[in-house]
């Protein structure tokens, strides 16, 4: 008799179990249902994309995107939408830039370059000097200032193209365009030229954010990107003629800091308000492509959330919350302040999770968290593999995230196919005739799923 009831209370937790299990699936599959057939994601981007364009911090195009992204939110019918004030860089690139290789009196060569965001200009008459080649900051101390005064120095190491992570190779050499003009003035450097951050060979110079550090503006001097192609051309011609000569000349310009804003909306929680759940992208881009894939692309993905949750219905238990956070991409201010208004309001986050990583097809996501919390999400992976989604590690998130890291708090990175995106990054590729529209829509899908689980279960 005791084996028969035991046996009675196994079926029924079963039977509990599985059509616990049914209707969450049946919950998940609504939404990828909706967000391939109803999004509004794809017809957003196009609008911030060609209609707005690039949308780098300070600019008219970042305050008419903050405009528009605060009327589509109020169209949801969100509970809230405000602007989050915060002071922003204001660097303008000016007229395009010019380069090109001499290799001799009267023979030259153009090359294709870009100026790196926050670097100061060339002189009216720009800069033609001796270029030295190096691939690390410790090959640089070893040169000295003795052959480094007065010459361009060119760095010249590549991303690492056996690495499977892209982003992985992005992290080994970044550096050099972030602190290559620093450290090259150190030693008396005219100017630094930096191998653009792209696993192609092609003729688009990557732009991207630099730091002079302490270095006083007296001692500042002038960094570019300059594309693959003609980094492995220069590279070829110095090997033959160390003493050929490169012309640079650029008129970009950094200003004082100027106002702009976070977008926020929210759906409050119908159990547990006070609890918030973020999704979020950053609403800047640079200015050489529209900003499609870095990050536009996260930025419609996060508003489709919440574009889900409230088109199907779902009252959240938690407080639904969309960030899009102004500069990213030269400063993190909008980070910093909505993390000081956190820290301030004494605001609890269970979940914090962010898309910037391109629209391409979304794999998994990285989670910052506890191993306890960790081992919770695990446990959800099957509910994901029906859409080919596997890929979920811990370490890591994303750049707008990362400062509301606390014990509580689990952060998470939303994780596309990563193989093409430094083709487009920070360059005039980041089109949106590069995004394809399902692969848009199943990484806005994949968010909600992510949240919705969370929503439902937490992580306790």
């Amino acid at each position: 008799m005791k084996n028969i009831v035991f046996l009675i209370i196994c079926l029924f937790c079963l039977f509990s179990y599985g059509q616990t299990k049914s209707e969450i699936e049946e919950r998940l599959s609504n939404i990828y249902d909706f967000a391939l057939t109803e999004s509004k994601s794809y017809n957003w981007l196009d609008h911030l994309s060609n209609d707005i364009g690039g949308r780098l911090s300070g600019s008219l195009n970042a305050e008419r995107a903050v405009l528009w992204a605060k009327e589509e939110l109020k169209g949801l019918d969100l509970d809230s939408v405000w602007l989050q004030p915060v002071m922003v860089p204001k660097w303008v690139r000016g007229t395009y830039e010019y380069a090109n290789i001499e290799s001799s009196p009267g023979n030259t060569i153009n090359v294709n370059i870009c100026a790196l965001g926050g670097s100061i200009a060339t002189p009216s008459s720009g800069i033609r000097a001796n270029v030295i080649e190096v691939k690390s900051f410790e090959e640089l101390a070893e040169l000295g200032k003795e052959k480094i005064k007065g010459k361009i120095v060119f760095f010249n190491r590549p991303m690492q193209a056996n690495l499977i992570s892209t982003f992985q190779a992005y992290s080994g050499c970044v550096n050099q365009r972030y602190n290559g003009a620093e450290m090259a003035a150190k030693y008396g450097a005219a100017a630094v030229l930096v191998r653009s951050m792209n696993l192609r060979l092609d003729d688009y110079p990557h732009t991207g954010v630099m730091s002079y550090g302490n270095l006083p503006i007296k001692r500042r001097i002038p960094a570019a990107a300059i594309s693959t192609n003609d980094a492995q051309l220069l590279s070829s011609m110095i090997a033959l003629n160390p003493k050929l000569r490169f012309f640079l000349k650029q008129n970009c310009k950094n200003y004082p800091d100027v106002k702009s804003y976070n977008v926020i909306g929210e759906i409050k929680g119908s159990e547990n308000p006070e609890k918030i759940i973020l999704v979020g992208g950053h609403l800047d881009s640079w200015d050489l492509g529209d900003g499609a894939h870095d990050d536009g692309a996260g930025v419609v993905q996060s508003m489709e959330v919440l574009n889900i949750f409230k088109s199907l219905k779902f009252r959240p238990k938690n407080t639904l919350r969309v960030v899009l956070f102004m500069n990213e991409e030269n400063g993190g201010r909008g980070a910093a302040a909505y993390a000081k208004r956190t820290e301030k309001l004494k605001e609890e986050h269970v979940l914090a999770v962010e898309s910037d990583a391109g629209g391409f097809s979304p794999r998994g996501f990285s989670f910052d968290c506890n191993d306890d919390y960790f081992n919770k999400i695990l446990t959800w992976k099957d509910y994901f593999e029906p859409y080919l989604i596997h890929y979920f590690k811990k370490g890591g998130s994303a750049a707008d995230v990362a400062p509301l890291k606390n014990d509580k708090t689990v952060l998470a990175g939303l994780r596309p196919d990563s193989q093409r995106y430094f083709d487009h990054h920070h360059s005039e590729m980041d089109t949106f005739d590069a995004i394809n529209k399902r692969e848009l829509e199943l990484g806005g899908a994949t968010m909600a799923a992510l949240v919705y689980l969370t929503d439902q279960f937490g992580f306790e």
